[in-house]
């Protein structure tokens, strides 16, 4: 590639890089609530996992550790998700 090319290809980087707009706050407020939400859907279904396995035995223990899985990640998602 000669100079030339390579400096308009330069140039036009940089003018399309100028076109992009910044984020604004409310870009910056959404992208922190979605994270907000999944973070407390996870959450809830670490927690409701856990103390799903300190109930019962056998296969009635893998229902009751399915079952808190799902009621907390249903919890966490309610509290954190608007």
């Amino acid at each position: 590639m000669s100079k030339r090319t390579v400096t308009v290809l330069f140039a036009g980087c940089l003018a399309l890089s100028a076109c992009q707009s910044a984020p604004t706050s409310q870009a910056v407020a959404d992208h922190n609530a979605e994270f907000g939400c999944v973070a407390g859907t996870v959450g809830g279904a670490i927690v409701g996992g856990l103390i799903g396995s300190t109930i019962g035995a056998g296969s009635g223990q893998i229902a009751a550790i399915g079952g808190g899985i799902g009621l907390g990640g249903i919890l966490g998602n309610r509290l954190t998700c608007v």
